[in-house]
């Protein structure tokens, strides 16, 4: 009887996870993603104006997204692409330590960059995933939050990251 009571609780835990994933989307976007809860919500979708799509996990100081297309010159890796990154913008970021750079696989494949900075006294962390569309193309999923907020959901920026695909 235990065993079958475990049985039924993992698998409607794991149907109730299945179900709580949202795939985003939009007519402006050539990408489709996954959002692992409904903790994450879209605050500002592509336009004209912004070619950026932005979600909150809770608020932006729990976990931010900002999702960027970029054109790069022909042969540039996603590594090339995190080291200019690194030297041009984010060493000029108040409290700046630099973190590790990762190969990371999923639907795209690329590399992933850590870094530690401050923001109005706090202890901030940001994790940038670059992945390769093609051999012009990089995107960027740039996560942020709080040090100890954003290392707690690293698996569902992983995840996010994994899920992201080109339509």
């Amino acid at each position: 009887m235990y065993k079958l009571l475990s049985a039924v609780s993992l698998t409607l835990l794991a149907v109730t996870f299945a179900t709580a994933q949202v795939q985003y989307t939009n007519d402006n976007v050539d990408y489709t993603l996954e959002l692992p809860s409904q903790s994450w919500r879209l605050i500002s979708n592509p336009d004209e104006a912004h070619e950026h799509a932005e979600f909150v996990y809770g608020d932006r100081l729990q976990g931010y997204l900002r999702i960027r297309k970029e054109v790069i010159d022909a042969g540039m890796s996603p590594s090339d692409v995190a080291r200019r990154d690194l030297e041009q913008k984010l060493r000029f970021t108040p409290g700046f330590v630099e973190g590790r750079e990762e190969k990371f696989s999923g639907r795209l494949s690329g590399v992933t960059s850590s870094y530690e900075y401050t923001q109005t006294g706090k202890p901030m962390l940001g994790r940038t995933y670059y992945l390769l569309a093609d051999n012009r193309t990089v995107y960027s999923l740039r996560f942020t939050g709080l040090r100890d907020q954003l290392s707690r959901i690293r698996n569902q920026t992983d995840m996010i990251a994994r899920s992201f695909k080109l339509k």
